[in-house]
């Protein structure tokens, strides 16, 4: 966690910290770790450097008691003591700074004090013990949360595993991973001494796991700067060009945004509509987004307009005179306050453009939503204290207790989920692999259970992640569902709002299936699938079925070995198709010599070939030759409804397949299982006819059952 450099990334006049800071006096660490190398001060008074944390956290909590964040000063200071940074500065100016950051969001004076603290664990003598002793168990908590485990005892293994340590606490206290995303932040700050190939895999660590953290957590003022130092150091040359673009517009003698800002302040006032309308510059990397989306760029498209008001109502008022007074960009609307985003943002969205074509965007809420917007979980506080009774002037800006936050905002479902299947990863890299692949989904669906209750799932997953959200490994009898009241088979994708009903089954031989894993989308419905695939392979056949072969014609010769050909790269052998997975055409497969001259040809996605390989059998060539008539047989799974078995028969028919034989099992917990011995015109049609018996309403599975045998 330890910083490395105080030289900056992203040089320049132009920074979004810049930015963000514009109008305040700029904070010089090195002065303040001059400071705090003259020694702590005087008990009964707050050290000079930290006096720039307590105007700041008193600035949000007017009445917060200081004494902590001087007592947890005088021990981060006087622990740090010969510590430098790799550019030479006192190493106190790290804690120092990742507290400010934490204090200019709004955070409470627990989360500053752990923060003052949070590398003490780490690099110095101080223990945890000490620290509760100190501070109280909440302190150590936090501190513990972020402290890194050991390379010598873990490894290589030592960052996902920290990851997951934190992401652990995190679950607990979501003040965790807001001292690490401030942590980061300052890190990145002061990256520039370090060698290229560090930065790089900082910067990727921060791309794939802190960003989206940051994202899911709503605490926006972080993601973006850090999006941008990220930017800076993975994609240099866009960088350049992209903050070359944002040096040419602010040299404009006009400025389009800031005509159309006072424009829309006059209407605002001519309505009665008590406002402030701010230009909310974009950061470097929303510019490059919108520059790659629209072409060249016009003066409007460099920022947005922030329009922030007093009431819930009034954001729907300012909507209103906008759109009746300046020409709206319909399609640019979004509701964001009746349907507030899963990490607890909420705005309108809208645009208006002038008659020059020039279009700016404009985000409407009230101070309470821009706090909760900038600065996320962060802002609520101390999230797990007793509520208190509002301020004055939170009444006045219409804080509805923040919704009851829309759910628990200390273990929002996307934190909930992670928790869950992390527990099932324990290997450290399918964990760090499937934590990024996790964190890639950037956006949540929520679809409701017909007893009232949500589910929040990644875009698109499909009834089967839903099952596995809902009933963890139980899932694995899940035999169907019912989407919107209609039955719908497991793999359909599901929207945002939509109703599911799962369907499980009383039968202990339910089963998952391999063909789930191809619709599973969820980290959660992956890992319980294959742990349960792993633990149940499907059975070797103890030797290879023989290929059917036609019976000979009264008067005529034998047939040919089968009825589709497998055509094998070796002279003279004899093919058989594999028992275990019975290929037909156009299935991928592949071939193993055997005992005899035999060549056996299984599926390539065959457990079968996984196991051959890892013993080092040698594979031989092989591919379909002429396909023609076949038999197989197939089961298919179905809920039991009136004139079911008369509609599968029809599509089988229309599909011009005729029917050898057909067995229905008596129905079991409304469960039923069709066998079919079905001879086909042509091997190759088999795919269509099992998306054609899968589309029969009620029928939610159709499989493979034994081989092919070819035609009397």
């Amino acid at each position: 966690m330890s910083a490395e450099a105080t030289n900056p990334a992203t040089p320049g006049p132009i920074t979004p910290a810049a930015q963000r800071r514009r109008g305040r006096p700029r904070i010089d660490l090195r002065r303040l770790g001059r400071a705090a190398l003259l020694g702590p001060a005087a008990r009964d008074r707050l050290p000079d450097a930290i006096a720039h944390v307590a105007e700041a956290h008193r600035a949000h909590h007017p009445d917060a008691d200081l004494d902590p964040l001087r007592r947890a000063y005088v021990l981060a200071e006087s622990s740090h003591r010969g510590q430098m940074r790799k550019s030479g500065e006192p190493y106190i100016t790290h804690p120092l700074a990742v507290t400010l950051i934490l204090a200019e969001l709004g955070a409470e004076t627990t989360t500053l004090t752990a923060s003052l603290l949070h590398d003490t664990v780490e690099d110095t003598e101080v223990t945890l013990d000490q620290v509760r002793a100190e501070f109280g168990e909440e302190v150590r908590y936090l501190v513990d949360g972020v402290t890194k485990l050991e390379k010598v005892d873990y490894g290589a293994a030592a960052e996902p595993e920290t990851f997951r340590k934190m992401l652990v606490a995190t679950g607990s206290d979501v003040r965790v991973m807001s001292i690490k995303l401030a942590d980061r932040l300052h890190n990145m700050r002061t990256l520039g001494v370090m060698r290229p190939e560090k930065q790089e895999r900082i910067a990727k660590v921060t791309k794939d796991v802190l960003i989206p953290l940051a994202e899911r957590l709503g605490v926006q003022a972080l993601k973006t700067e850090l999006e941008d130092l990220v930017f800076a150091i993975l994609r240099p040359e866009e960088y350049a060009r992209t903050r070359e673009l944002v040096l040419e517009n602010s040299s404009r003698a006009d400025d389009p945004l800031a005509e159309i800002a006072e424009e829309v302040r006059g209407v605002l006032r001519e309505a009665g509509l008590q406002a402030e309308v701010q230009i909310r510059p974009r950061h470097f990397v929303s510019v490059h987004r919108v520059s790659r989306k629209r072409g060249e760029m016009r003066g409007a498209d460099f920022g947005r307009l922030l329009v922030l008001v007093n009431e819930d109502a009034d954001c729907y008022g300012v909507l209103g005179e906008l759109h009746t007074c300046l020409t709206p960009v319909v399609s640019e609307f979004k509701d964001f306050i009746a349907v507030p985003k899963f990490n607890l943002y909420q705005s309108l969205h809208t645009a208006v453009a002038r008659s020059d074509g020039q279009v700016a965007e404009v985000l409407i809420r009230t101070h309470q939503m821009h706090k909760v917007a900038e600065a996320g979980v962060i802002a609520l506080g101390n999230p797990y204290a007793a509520p208190e009774a509002p301020s004055a002037e939170e009444q006045g800006d219409g804080a509805r207790a923040a919704d009851e936050e829309r759910a628990d905002p200390t273990r929002p479902g996307w934190l909930s989920r992670l928790l869950d299947w992390q527990e099932a990863a324990p290997d450290p890299d399918t964990f760090w692999s499937t934590l990024r692949e996790d964190l890639a989904q950037d956006r949540e669906i929520t679809v409701f259970r017909p007893d009232g209750g949500t589910l929040g799932l990644p875009a698109g997953a499909s009834c089967i992640d839903a099952a596995y959200a809902q009933y963890g490994e139980d899932a694995h009898a899940c035999i169907g569902a019912r989407v919107n009241g209609r039955l719908a088979r497991l793999s359909t994708v599901l929207s945002d709002g939509d109703t599911v009903q799962l369907l499980m089954g009383q039968d202990p031989a339910s089963e998952p299936s391999r063909e789930w894993l191809e619709h599973a989308h969820t980290p959660v419905a992956r890992i319980a699938i294959t742990r349960w695939l792993a633990a149940h392979p499907a059975p070797a056949a103890p030797s290879e079925a023989p290929a059917a072969t036609r019976r000979p014609a009264a008067d005529g010769p034998a047939a040919r070995p089968a009825a589709a050909d497998v055509v094998v790269d070796r002279p003279g052998a004899t093919v058989r198709l594999a028992g275990c997975c019975t290929p037909v055409p156009p299935d991928a497969i592949t071939g193993f010599p055997v005992r005899g001259g035999v060549v056996t040809v299984h599926r390539v996605e065959c457990a079968a070939v996984g196991r051959m390989k890892e013993a080092g059998r040698a594979e031989a060539g092989v591919r379909w030759g002429d396909t023609g008539e076949c038999r197989v047989t197939l089961y298919a799974e179905s809920f039991g409804r009136p004139h079911l078995l008369a509609d599968l028969t029809e599509a089988i028919a229309l599909e011009g397949v005729a029917i050898v034989s057909a067995t229905v099992e008596p129905p079991s917990q409304q469960r039923v299982r069709h066998t079919y011995t079905l001879e086909l015109p042509d091997a190759a049609h088999l795919p269509a006819l099992m998306r054609a018996m899968r589309d029969v309403p009620g029928v939610f599975d159709v499989s493979r059952a034994q081989p092919q045998s070819a035609t009397p």
